[in-house]
């Protein structure tokens, strides 16, 4: 999913977590539970402009902690709340869309094992929405600014329609998802009289269920869908389940207040600012590349935003051969995932000059939204040269530091740089970038068999041509392809799939091998 926050996990070689998971991977730089304890020998072996890198990357995030009175206020009593940043331009987009297809529809899987009482789970998902005001929220127009409306608690509550399916056989009951879930997932939402969220809880047996929900991205984000929510879920469930109260205290801060916050805090860090621009304008100077995928159909004179959705694994025996590459080069697994990916394009393409996004947990920075439901991202561009014929190696190398770089200046949205750099509007495909990917959070530990899938439906809509959202758990690694159909045909995409998995393979049996095009 693209609300993923796909590259928390930011260490650069040398750069590791002072504790790390049972798997071998290591916390994230901006995991939920705060910014992650580093190592201060390992830190002391970095290049002064990597070290600079990482301080400017962590000082927002640790001010907070540094100076409690730096903490983000609540609003004033009575105040709305304008959007955040990266929200605003969502909705933007979405009203010039007018909702056809629907672009930023999510579909969120909670797939649940086990005995089920219906009552109690829709009490729990009404009091997730209490807690939560993002999630009765709308957005409307005030004085030419548009503003967060947040609905009582009361008026907000949800109900979760229910499908019995358990005297179908399993591919019938998927035929019968596909129709009931999708159509609920491709109804455009009403940003202006909400609510912005649909919940279908299917039953596929006894003991076991499937809760379907559809949320407008600018309400969710990976860390809302794969760790707030399982969390809050299963530990309202159980008290409720036991006829006792919720264990959670209630929030000290909503998300209208970081969007306060953020907007105030503009005026006092003009040169913050400019300095990112400043970052941006070099890296994404002029000509901006676009990508020249092999002959195929031909691109639409004006971009579609329809998309379609293609889920596949990757063998375990290959993930481990990755994540062992990305621990023997000091990378991550998404770096080395996405250096793959590059690597990719660039063998169908022969393009030196390369550029895909991922969504970055820009907003998650400070410790006090860790806990919140919403948006927090925000899209970058990630540019890489090619011009060397660098080996996988090298291109890892590069990885590591232009993800660094990139989000240590990832505050400002992509089409305030579009505006500051003044390049010509192409009305054919997104700015800067029409291919992406993401890695989503890790889901955190709960009491009951539960977890947590997305973009298993489709919504009909796509923000960019291809993007790719990773799912790795426990036993298993899975990724969402979403692409654009009326630029891709699924053959296509299933051979990229394959292609990609080949070159993974090779990869991590020989990094040392030349990323040149094939032929």
């Amino acid at each position: 999913m693209r609300f993923a926050a796909c590259n928390q996990e930011l260490e650069e070689q040398n750069i590791s977590p002072a504790c790390e998971c049972a798997d071998g991977t290591a916390w994230s730089l901006t995991a939920p539970l705060g910014l992650g304890v580093l190592a201060m020998s390992q830190v002391s072996t970095l290049s002064e402009s990597k070290r600079k890198l990482l301080e400017k990357y962590l000082r927002d995030g640790a001010q907070n902690q540094a100076n409690p009175t730096a903490r983000i206020p609540r609003r004033p009593q009575r105040q709305s709340a304008p959007l955040s940043l990266s929200q605003e331009q969502l909705v933007l987009r979405e009203r010039r869309l007018q909702g056809d297809p629907a672009p930023y529809n999510e579909c969120i899987t909670v797939k649940m094992l086990g005995p089920l009482n219906r009552s109690v789970l829709e009490q729990s998902f009404s009091e997730i929405i209490r807690r939560h005001e993002i999630w009765r929220t709308t957005y409307d127009t005030n004085g030419g600014q548009l503003v967060q409306i947040v609905h009582p608690a009361g008026e907000a509550t949800l109900r979760i329609i229910e499908h019995d399916l358990r005297g179908f056989r399993r591919h019938e009951q998927h035929a019968l998802i596909e129709r009931e879930v999708g159509a609920m997932v491709r109804q455009p939402f009403d940003l202006r009289q909400g609510p912005l969220l649909r919940a279908r809880l299917v039953h596929l047996a006894d003991f076991e269920h499937r809760l379907y929900i559809c949320a407008h991205l600018s309400i969710v984000d990976g860390v809302s869908v794969y760790q707030v929510l399982p969390s809050e879920l299963c530990a309202i469930y159980s008290a409720y389940l036991l006829c006792q109260p919720s264990p959670l205290a209630d929030l000290d801060l909503q998300f209208g207040d970081y969007a306060y916050w953020q907007r105030n805090s503009l005026h006092g860090a003009e040169a913050e600012q400019a300095n990112q621009i400043a970052f941006w304008s070099e890296r994404l100077a002029c000509p901006i590349p676009i990508l020249n995928w092999p002959a195929g159909r031909v691109r639409p004179v004006n971009e579609t935003f329809r998309g379609a959705i293609r889920a596949f694994s990757i063998p375990q025996e290959l993930v481990h051969s990755v994540k062992a590459l990305s621990r023997s080069q000091g990378a991550t697994f998404f770096m080395t995932l996405l250096a793959a990916f590059v690597a990719l394009l660039h063998s169908y393409t022969g393009q030196d000059d390369i550029i895909v996004g991922t969504p970055s947990p820009a907003g998650r920075k400070r410790a006090e939204v860790q806990n919140l439901l919403g948006y927090f991202l925000n899209p970058v561009a990630l540019r890489f040269d090619l011009t060397t014929n660098p080996t996988f190696h090298q291109l890892l190398r590069q990885t590591q530091q232009i993800i660094l770089e990139a989000l240590a200046h990832d505050d400002v949205p992509l089409e305030v740089l579009y505006q500051n750099l003044g390049l010509q509007t192409d009305s054919s495909r997104s700015p800067f970038f029409t291919v992406a990917m993401s890695l989503q959070p890790p889901m955190p530990e709960i009491d009951l068999p539960w977890s947590v899938t997305s973009m298993d439906v489709e919504s009909g809509g796509a923000p960019w041509d291809l993007y790719i959202a990773f799912i790795d758990q426990p036993g298993e690694t899975m990724a969402r392809v979403q692409y654009n159909p009326d630029v891709f045909s699924q053959e296509a995409i299933e051979q990229t799939l394959r292609d990609y998995q080949d070159l993974l393979s090779a990869v991590t049996a020989d990094p040392e091998r030349p990323v040149r095009p094939v032929g």
